[in-house]
């Protein structure tokens, strides 16, 4: 059964869409069969993987708002392993749409329930805000994620994002936990940046990952061409931070890679 991993946080421009994207990425190339949902309205997941969001039909407005099964909107992308449901903006429909709606916060955990054996891990990528689309989000998961970007704003709303995962714990998903922080965009030659990550480690203490996510021009350019940073370049600086993120992810839960990709091999011939 498939665990269930949201990436979120509240502030945008901080690297969840990328961690979202290269993170499925890095653990499809590793062999595990893994589902990337785009619950951000953007599409910026959807396209980050290699769909034209514009054309992505089904997708997960017809999942919240229609009912549609999960199942319907599942696509395979270019790598092997990788599969997206995605999103684009008629998404920002449903916030509104479902206001009124029955069992408005559960309407993903119910669709997940029918497909989540097909899969090792399903990442979610949140919007960046605390609505009804990161409410579904944080209700069907187990784990969150929570990226930071090395700078001083970042800061700034990561203990009221928290609280608020702590409010949804309480009130709808008890089995939620907090996986971690992950720093993203990271300069190491920046004092700011550095004393950005002495208090984040403070912060999440020993849930802080490691792995350090580089500021990086080749992870900007990727999206751009519809590729993970794997498929883009994977000898570049970020392919490696991401893929030893990866590496770390899966060390939590005592597992090893199934595959040990060889170099430029990371892509398949499924259509995307």
């Amino acid at each position: 059964m498939a665990e269930i991993i949201a990436i979120a946080n509240q502030k945008g421009g901080v690297g969840k869409t990328t961690t979202a994207v290269n993170l499925s990425s890095a653990l499809s190339i590793l062999g595990h069969e893994t589902l990337l949902i785009d619950m951000d309205p953007q599409g910026n997941a959807t396209s980050g993987v290699g769909f034209d969001k514009r054309e992505f039909e089904p997708n997960m407005y017809d999942v919240l708002v229609d009912l549609l099964p999960l199942e319907k909107t599942i696509k395979a992308s270019r790598l092997k392993k990788l599969f997206a449901a995605g999103a684009n903006s008629e998404l920002a429909g449903a916030e509104i749409e479902l206001v009124s709606a029955l069992a408005r916060e559960s309407r993903l955990k119910g669709a997940l329930s029918a497909i989540k054996n097909r899969f090792s891990f399903i990442i979610i990528d949140c919007p960046p805000s605390l609505g009804l689309l990161t409410v579904n989000s944080l209700n069907a998961a187990g784990r969150i994620i929570i990226p930071i970007q090395g700078e001083y704003y970042s800061m700034e709303g990561l203990a009221q994002f928290t609280s608020a995962v702590d409010r949804v714990k309480n009130a709808l998903n008890p089995k939620l936990e907090l996986e971690g922080g992950v720093l993203t965009m990271f300069d190491s030659r920046m004092t700011l940046s550095n004393q950005v990550k002495e208090e984040v480690v403070k912060f999440f203490g020993p849930k802080m990952f490691e792995s350090i996510i580089p500021r990086n021009i080749r992870l900007a350019e990727a999206p751009g061409f519809g590729q993970s940073i794997f498929q883009y370049d994977a000898k570049s600086r970020g392919a490696e931070a991401y893929m030893s993120f990866a590496r770390e992810f899966l060390s939590r839960r005592g597992l090893a890679p199934l595959h040990v990709p060889a170099a430029n091999s990371e892509t398949s011939e499924n259509p995307a």
